[in-house]
């Protein structure tokens, strides 16, 4: 995986918009206590302090290892875990006593990853992270609605989560049905309906048969990539430098996650 050039962090004010789009103003005293309920760093001491990048426990023989603080730090981790994933040589980090202790009073992990339902693809393995590494949400297709947006909006503006990641994959199902009906004009079920026609702007129609489904994953990464740079939270994050926003999509056969390059060509 290359990564891309991140900004030095900069340390921007208190936010006092609401974070997730239409939620409408909280008083200060309601998000302090959203924070403090989800973080749990309302409960200090032997824990995680707000704030803090600690060394956590790392794998199953306790040796400390140094977490990420930044998204081109995040990036390398990843690739590191994936390529452990890939050789057969997992650490499952992050799953020490000590790790469980700790994670009662705070969470800060490194990465968020927006990915697929496919039970084939769970980003905690792929990656070969553990408890408190990761934070993840999936739907089908990576397809975005208000509670999708809303829960990575969260992510990033309330754990300062350094690094968005947008991760499809191949024999994506979601995908495969949108171009399945798209090509024969089916009415798929209410829901699943829905999902096709999120996917539906990203049909490669320059290709055919197979090669029209895998452009589209690449393609449908692209599009949830860039709807998620527009969203102006995120985006200003993007733009101090505090943020990154890839895209990537995980192989199957080689069990290998490439990076998307944002453009086509």
């Amino acid at each position: 995986m290359k990564f891309a050039p991140v900004h030095p962090r900069v340390v921007r004010p208190e936010r006092t918009t609401p974070v997730a789009p239409d939620s409408g103003a909280a008083p200060p005293g309601r998000r302090f206590l959203l924070r403090t309920a989800l973080t749990g760093t309302a409960v200090l001491g032997a824990g995680l302090a707000v704030g803090a990048s600690p060394a956590v426990a790392a794998g199953r023989t306790g040796a400390v290892r140094k977490r990420p603080t930044n998204a081109k730090e995040a990036l390398r981790e990843l690739a590191a875990g994936n390529r452990r994933w890939r050789d057969y040589r997992e650490r499952h980090p992050d799953e020490t006593p000590d790790v469980r202790e700790a994670l009662t009073t705070g969470q800060h992990p490194f990465a968020l990853v927006l990915g697929c339902i496919d039970s084939r693809v769970p980003p905690e393995l792929v990656f070969d992270q553990g408890l408190g590494d990761l934070m993840t949400v999936r739907s089908a297709g990576q397809v975005l609605d208000e509670a999708v947006l809303g829960s990575l909006v969260y992510g990033v503006l309330e754990l300062d989560i350094p690094l968005l990641m947008v991760l499809g994959h191949q024999s994506c199902g979601a995908v495969t049905a949108a171009v399945r009906a798209d090509e024969s004009g089916e009415e798929l079920p209410d829901h699943i309906q829905y999902v096709a026609d999120q996917i539906s702007p990203a049909i490669d129609h320059c290709k055919e048969g197979d090669a029209r489904i895998a452009a589209t994953i690449d393609a449908n990464v692209r599009l949830i990539r860039s709807r998620l740079a527009a969203e102006p939270d995120l985006a200003a994050k993007v733009d101090s430098g505090e943020l990154a926003i890839v895209g990537a999509r995980y192989d199957l056969t080689t069990q290998r996650v490439h990076r998307i390059s944002s453009r086509t060509g």
